[in-house]
C-alpha cells in the first residue's frame, strides 16, 4: 500500500467531513494528476471509497443532529436512480468525452456561483461565534425531487458533484440552512447516492479494489475528524472552508494548474482569515461599548 495515497486520502477525507464535498472534484483529480491512475479506474476507485467513506462523516452529524431527514429524503429519491441512469447513459453515448466537458465546465460555473451565494450570505447575517439555533425549513418536495435527479444524473455521469453540485442545490433552495446542517445534510444525502453510482461503475468500469481500499486507509479517520470539526465548529469556518474548497474544486474543473489552484485557495484562505478576525475585533469593540443590560456606555 502506498502511504502517500493514504496521506492523500486522509486530507480528502477531512474536507469532505468538514465541507460535505470535495471527494469527487479533488480526489479524482488527485488520483489521475498526483498518482498516474487511468482516468475510469480512478473515478470508480473514488467512488467506491465514498461509498464506505461518508457514512463515517455522516453518523458523526447525526448524532450531533446536523442533518435534516426531510430534505435527505427528498433527495435522494430523486439522486439515487438517476445516478445509476447516469452511469447507463454514458455507456450509451460511449465515450462521451464531449458531454463530460460540457457538464463539467458546467459544474465549476455552479460551484462558482455557490461561492458568490455563501459570500452574500455571510454579509447579510451576522457569523457570529457559534453555529447558533435552527431556524425550521419549509420543506420543497418537488423542486427538491427534480434537482436531486439532476445531481444523481451528474454523479453517474462524472463521478463528481455528489457534494459540490447538492451543495448549490440546497443554497438555492433553502438560504436559511445553517452551514453545519447544509454539510450534514449533504453528506448524509451522498451516502446512497455514491453506492448507486459507484454500484454502476463497479459493473461496467474498472474498479481496483487496492486503490480504493489504500484511498480508505487514510479516508475514513479523515472523514471522522473533519466531520467532528464540522459539527462543533463556528458558523463562520465552516462557510470560509466551504469557500475555499468550492473555488479549488471549480478552478480544477476549469482545469487550471494544480500549483495555481493551491496559490489562489490559500490567499482565498488568508482573506476569509483576516475578515473574519477583523470582524471578530468590531464584535468585541462593540461588546466592551455595552454594559450587562445592553446598553450602550458611554465615556
Amino acid at each position: 500500500m502506498d502511504p502517500l495515497l493514504a496521506f492523500a486520502g486522509l486530507g480528502v477525507g477531512v474536507i469532505v467531513g468538514l465541507t460535505g464535498m470535495g471527494g469527487g472534484a479533488l480526489m479524482t483529480p488527485v488520483l489521475v494528476l498526483f498518482f498516474g491512475v487511468p482516468p475510469l479506474a480512478a473515478v470508480s476507485s473514488d467512488l467506491a471509497a465514498s461509498a464506505v467513506m461518508k457514512p463515517f462523516g455522516g453518523f458523526v452529524h447525526a448524532r450531533r443532529k446536523t442533518v435534516n431527514w426531510a430534505l435527505v429524503r427528498w433527495l435522494c429519491l430523486g439522486s439515487v436512480p438517476s445516478a445509476f441512469a447516469g452511469v447507463l447513459l454514458m455507456r450509451a453515448l460511449g465515450n462521451g468525452d464531449r458531454v463530460q466537458d460540457v457538464v463539467r465546465i458546467a459544474l465549476g460555473c455552479a460551484l462558482m456561483l455557490a461561492v458568490v451565494g455563501l459570500v452574500v450570505k455571510a454579509y447579510r447575517r451576522d457569523p457570529g461565534g457559534s453555529a447558533g439555533e435552527a431556524k425550521p425549513i419549509v420543506v420543497r418536495p418537488v423542486p427538491t425531487l427534480l434537482l436531486g435527479a439532476v445531481g444523481g444524473l451528474v454523479v453517474g455521469m462524472t463521478s463528481v458533484g455528489s457534494g459540490s453540485l447538492i451543495i448549490v442545490i440546497l443554497l438555492a433552495l433553502y438560504p436559511a440552512l445553517r452551514p453545519s446542517d447544509l454539510v450534514g445534510t449533504d453528506l448524509v444525502q451522498a451516502i446512497p447516492l455514491v453506492f448507486s453510482a459507484a454500484l454502476g461503475h463497479a459493473l461496467f468500469g474498472d474498479l481496483k479494489l487496492d486503490l480504493a481500499a489504500a484511498v480508505l486507509v487514510g479516508s475514513v479517520p479523515g472523514v471522522l475528524i473533519g466531520a467532528r470539526l464540522s459539527s462543533r465548529a463556528p458558523a463562520a469556518v465552516v462557510r470560509g472552508a466551504l469557500i475555499v474548497v468550492l473555488i479549488a474544486s471549480a478552478l480544477k474543473l476549469f482545469d487550471v494548474p494544480t500549483a495555481i489552484v493551491l496559490t489562489l485557495a490559500a490567499a482565498a484562505t488568508a482573506g476569509l482569515t483576516l475578515q473574519g478576525l477583523r470582524r471578530r475585533a468590531r464584535n468585541r469593540h462593540a461588546e466592551d461599548k455595552t454594559d450587562a443590560n445592553g446598553q450602550v456606555l458611554t465615556a
